[in-house]
């Protein structure tokens, strides 16, 4: 396809192909993440199957997700300067061949490999964003990355049929060979990647939008000189770094600390995924009302509270009184009810923040969404990727389960609090007659 095909169409105004687009990226987004973050519910089994410890399963989530992230600004840029279609027809057929070798895997350090070589799926993220970014006018850019970012339920497809297909079909083989048990997921997904990328080339429009084509890529990069995109990685690393990784950690989170079974903590751990992905589409919808703010603003806030609950481990006070007795005092034991509601409600701040970060991005950096958005979305997945490895080894060291969610907790203090004072510096200077009161003016006042 020439260079003349790709930039025919209009870029700013959302043309009549936008429709195929979003929904061909959605759908191939969704997929993606499903085979991404597979080894949240296969990796239960493989630990079973090879003898694994916690920190050996949890590093194999961890490369996956690596790979997912560190290839993010470079896809991004890719589909600004070639279009999004092509980057994501070769996404989904070269994910085909590596997420079908997973089912041949007889090691570790085999799994290691494939793991890895399977995360490039998740980079389909930032290469979706540009695309959408091009196909939809300003007004609605948030709304539609929004809708598309809701792919990240994928997340839950394989806490849905991975149990029940492992459970029923362990110990057998099946046609052309394949073994069923955990190693019949991955075989299921190759197949699916291929139909799909199939149906995205006959569906989505051929002359695609590429808004980068004519700039040199160190133009490109410019943007990334500016501490505002650093600051939204951070902020991406929180509500998006820690869903990847809570998706992944969750399922043997159930099954180590609430007894009980796979399937149970599939569904569970779903009731996380649901809200912090299909709440996506609200979170730009207030996002494009309220402004990005004021829905971050929000979501730390939710985020802080359902944490900070979350990481108290269970227990009780002991008073040691001055004749030497002891009583205990506030008895606290975190029930799977108000977990599992505590979890979901993390969810949905996770679910309205992801949108509202990737909402400032095309209103900061117009022409350069491929870019920033792949460096915000590349960190963002490397917190996902630094995330289960800690999750895993603060557990170690303090011997609490709950030491999960004071990482977030203390991820999430330290995003809000560098928001904050970058939005009252700047109100500083905006109206420093106002620096030093803490009331309105008198005159203000008696109105």
């Amino acid at each position: 396809m020439s260079k003349h095909l790709i930039e025919v169409a209009p870029i700013h105004d959302t043309g009549k192909g936008a429709g195929r687009v979003l929904t061909m990226s959605t759908i191939a987004f969704t997929l993606m993440f499903a085979v991404w973050l597979m080894f949240g519910i296969l990796g239960i089994p493989i630990q079973k199957e090879l003898g694994l410890s916690d920190e050996e399963l949890s590093w194999i989530s961890a490369l996956a997700v690596l790979n997912g992230s560190m290839w993010r600004l470079p896809a991004g840029i890719l589909a600004d300067r070639i279009g999004g279609r092509r980057v994501t027809l070769f996404l989904l057929f070269a994910c085909a061949i590596p997420a079908y070798l997973v089912s041949t895997a007889q090691n570790y350090a085999m799994l290691l490999v494939l793991a890895f070589l399977v995360g490039f799926a998740g980079n389909l993220f930032s290469v979706g964003t540009a695309w959408n970014s091009a196909w939809h006018s300003k007004q609605r850019q948030g709304l539609a990355l929004g809708v598309f970012g809701a792919g990240n339920v994928g997340a839950s497809v394989t806490k849905f049929i991975g149990p029940v297909l492992i459970a029923s079909t362990a110990g057998s083989t099946l046609f052309l060979g394949i073994q069923g048990g955990w190693r019949l997921i991955p075989v299921i997904y190759a197949v699916l990647l291929v139909i799909t990328g199939i149906v995205t080339w006959v569906v989505v429009p051929h002359v695609d939008r590429a808004p980068g084509s004519a700039k040199p890529v160190s133009e490109m990069l410019k943007p990334l000189r500016n501490v505002r995109v650093w600051r939204f990685s951070l902020y991406y690393v929180a509500v998006f770094g820690a869903y990847v990784a809570l998706s992944a950690w969750l399922p043997k989170y159930y099954v180590d600390n609430f007894d009980i079974d796979l399937a149970v903590a599939g569904l569970l751990t779903a009731t996380f995924i649901f809200p912090a992905s299909l709440l996506r589409p609200v979170g730009g919808w207030m996002s494009d009302r309220w402004g990005a703010r004021k829905v971050m603003y929000w979501t730390f806030a939710l985020m802080l509270v359902t944490s900070g609950i979350l990481m108290m481990p269970n227990g009780h006070i002991t008073i040691v009184h001055p004749d030497g007795s002891e009583t205990e005092h506030l008895r606290y034991a975190m029930e799977l009810p108000w977990f599992v509601l505590l979890v979901f409600l993390l969810g949905c701040a996770m679910g309205f923040g992801k949108a509202a970060v990737f909402k400032h991005i095309p209103e900061y950096f117009p022409d350069n969404v491929g870019s920033v958005g792949g460096l915000v979305g590349m960190l963002g997945g490397l917190g996902g990727f630094i995330l289960p490895p800690l999750f895993a080894y603060s557990k170690t060291w303090s011997g609490f389960p709950s030491s999960t969610f004071f990482v977030i907790f203390i991820l999430t203090v330290i995003c809000a609090a560098w928001m904050h004072i970058t939005i009252v510096q700047m109100l500083h200077e905006k109206t420093p007659e106002l620096a030093g009161t803490i009331e309105r003016p008198m005159e203000e006042a008696r109105q």
